[in-house]
Order: structure tokens, then C-alpha cells, then sequence
């Protein structure tokens, strides 16, 4: 289908142009490892933006951030204070990120205190809020007084630059993979993030597309955040990052992170990923021990057949594969016995990314895709 003439284009978009420097502290109070805390989580799993020294959340101080989220050390310090992450750093880091993505994606008094002792110190402000605090006369006065900035991550484009759906997708010529969930807050992300790194180490050039705010602030070269848009541009957009990644890069394969859950009911991205992105395969996340929705304890959660069965009816494409989220689940025995039911009940392949090999996250994309695997040998010779 042929572009329209007004379309340019498209090119990476990540965050705004930054001053020089990498080093950040997260703060995350009382939510960290949490869902909540989903901003600072993935901050600490993975960054290629930014060096974290430490994470501020009085309610985990003194332990390291990667046994609190993974159950694996990784040197990350958890402290109780601002005041004690300067001591930490030796020096004022360059960044202080709000790790905090509460569902009203406002800031409390209290945070804002947080917030704003930051910028008097001379640290730089990465906000992914939907309180954006460029807009907020308090903290426009405090930046232009210690000559930082402030980067409201989540801040759309201006509408004339903004694109609806084009068509353009028509022209990707390689496989775009999904993933999905059943509630928001679950690790979508985190499996994305994991399966192109997988992919990746099995000589398949895979990209990742963001849809969120947290993926953009990691360093993702493509993304967008797409909770903050007007409804009218969001299938647009997601097309438009992914004929940049295709464009850009080449790849064999697309990766694209999913938002909330299609059947959820305050949250409608998954549909425009689902739209804009026309995946030829999806991969769901599921926790199997929650049961009720993240940010809505009244609604309970869908079952993980219901979900596969609404995704395929909704849009042209097939589940091929399950990942688990082991909140909740005590020891080894209980993922291994969550993910053998999925499969006996399903008949589809599933996983843990984080405590099972990747490859067999890698697995579930080319059994489903096998030119990919067989391109990539012809090309190797």
C-alpha cells in the first residue's frame, strides 16, 4: 500500500538531547521492586542511557537492589535518603530519575520535596510522569535557578508532528513479534527486553520498539510513550517506530513491547499495538498467582486462555508462546509446575525469563518463524 505523500521519513526518537554525564540515582520511595515501581525496576535491570549508583527507598535501605527485584546481587545499593545517595556517589550525580509510575502518573507533596532538594544539589531532572514538571512553575523556577533541566519523558510531539495510521506497516517485510499481557505492571518490558537479547546471541538481528516510557529512558533507540497520546495517533505512532526500526537497522525480526492488556478495562494500548504494529505472532505474559487486576483489586484477573482467545479474535495473528511472572510462587518447584500446566492446558510453549535459559525464550519465536533461523544459516555460510 503506498505511503501517503504527506508522510516523511521516520527516524529514531528517544529522549530530548541530554547535558553531558550518565550517572543517576533512582528514586523509587516505598514502591521499588513493586509495581509501582515498574520505571525504577527496569532501570535497574537494564540501562544503556545511564549508570545507576543507587536507588532511594527508605523501605528496602541497605539492600541491593538486584536481591530485592531478582533474588541476584548485582551492586546496585538501596538507600534511605537523597542525602545518603550523595554520600554513596561521593560527587552529585548528573541525574536523579523519578522511578515512581503510580496509574494517576501525578507526583505527591512528599515526592516532590524528593524532586525538588534534587535540582538544588545541581542534578538533572528525568521524569516519566504525566505530571510534567516543565509545566509546573515550582520546579521551572528551581531548574532556571541551579541551571539544570528538566526532560518530561512522556511529553507527546506537537500534534502537527504527530502521524495517524499510514498503511506503511504494509512494507515491513520482516516479522513483528508482540508482547503482550494479561493486567498491566507485569513484565512485558522485561521478556521484551530479554527476547532480543536472546534472539540477538542466537545471530538473529532482532530491535526492540517501545511503547512506554520506561524502555525510552533505558536508552531504547525506538519508542514511544504511547499511554500519552491522543487515541487518534496512537496506531499511527506505533506504525511509524516500527518502520523506523525496519529502516533503520534491517533487522530479521521486531520485538515490540506491549502495554496494559487487551482485555483490561481502563487501558487501551494493547489494541493499538495490536493495530499499528500487525504482529505475526504474539507472545503473552501471565502471573499465575495474581488474582485481581494491578491497579483495580474489585476486577479479577482474566484467565490466560481467555486472553489468548480475545487476542487472536481481535487481530491477524497467532499466540505462539506463554511467559511467566512468579510473583507470588515460593520456590523453583512452583514455576516449574506453573509452566508445565500452561503448556498441558494450552498446548503452547512456556517460560520464565528470569529464572529459565533464554533460549528457550529464543525458542518460541523461531519454532514459530523457522526462515528465521534458516536466513540466518544461509547467510552465515
Amino acid at each position: 500500500m503506498p505511503a501517503s505523500p504527506s508522510v516523511s521519513s521516520p527516524a529514531p526518537v528517544s529522549l530530548p538531547s541530554l547535558p553531558e554525564g550518565s550517572t543517576a540515582v533512582v528514586y523509587c520511595e516505598g514502591q521499588f521492586g513493586e509495581q509501582d515501581g515498574k520505571t525504577a525496576n527496569g532501570l535497574v535491570r537494564h540501562s544503556e542511557k545511564y549508570e545507576i549508583l543507587s536507588v532511594i527507598d527508605s523501605t528496602h535501605a541497605g539492600a541491593d537492589a538486584g536481591l530485592v527485584l531478582d533474588g541476584t546481587p548485582n551492586g546496585i545499593p538501596v538507600l534511605a535518603t537523597l542525602t545518603e545517595s550523595l554520600a554513596h556517589a561521593g560527587q552529585v550525580p548528573d541525574y536523579l530519575i523519578c522511578g515512581l509510575a503510580p496509574a494517576d502518573g501525578l507526583l505527591s507533596p512528599e515526592q516532590r520535596v524528593v524532586l525538588l532538594d534534587g535540582i538544588a544539589h545541581g542534578m538533572h531532572i528525568i521524569n516519566g510522569l504525566h505530571d510534567f514538571l516543565n509545566d509546573d512553575v515550582e520546579f521551572v523556577a528551581a531548574s532556571l535557578l541551579a541551571g539544570v533541566t528538566i526532560t518530561d519523558v512522556r511529553r507527546p510531539k506537537d500534534t502537527k508532528d504527530l502521524k495517524l495510521f499510514s498503511g506503511r506497516i504494509f512494507d515491513v517485510t520482516c516479522p513483528r513479534i508482540a508482547v503482550l499481557g494479561t493486567d498491566g505492571a507485569i513484565g512485558k518490558r522485561t521478556t521484551a527486553t530479554l527476547l532480543v537479547r536472546a534472539l540477538n546471541e542466537r545471530g538473529i538481528n532482532a530491535v526492540l520498539v517501545g511503547t512506554g516510557q520506561t524502555t525510552i529512558m533505558q536508552g531504547g533507540k525506538y519508542g514511544v510513550a504511547l499511554d500519552a497520546l491522543v487515541p487518534q495517533f496512537c496506531s499511527g505512532e506505533v506504525e511509524d517506530r516500527v518502520v523506523a526500526a525496519f529502516e533503520g537497522e534491517d533487522p530479521d525480526v521486531i520485538v515490540v513491547e506491549g502495554q496494559g492488556a487487551l482485555s483490561h478495562p481502563a487501558y487501551l494500548t494493547s489494541a493499538h499495538i495490536l493495530r499499528g504494529s500487525r504482529p505475526a505472532g504474539v507472545i503473552v505474559q501471565h502471573a499465575p498467582e495474581r488474582r485481581v487486576l494491578g491497579d483495580f483489586p474489585m476486577i479479577a484477573m482474566p484467565s490466560l486462555a481467555r486472553e489468548v482467545a480475545l487476542i487472536e479474535s481481535f487481530a491477524d495473528t497467532r499466540v505462539i508462546g506463554i511467559t511467566v511472572n512468579h510473583e507470588g510462587m515460593t520456590d523453583d518447584a512452583a514455576i516449574g509446575e506453573a509452566i508445565d500446566r500452561i503448556e498441558l492446558d494450552l498446548g503452547l510453549p512456556a517460560t520464565d525469563p528470569l529464572t529459565r535459559p533464554l533460549h528457550l525464550l529464543a525458542d518460541m519465536v523461531l519454532d514459530a518463524f523457522p526462515a528465521l533461523q534458516e536466513s540466518r544459516a544461509v547467510s552465515s555460510q
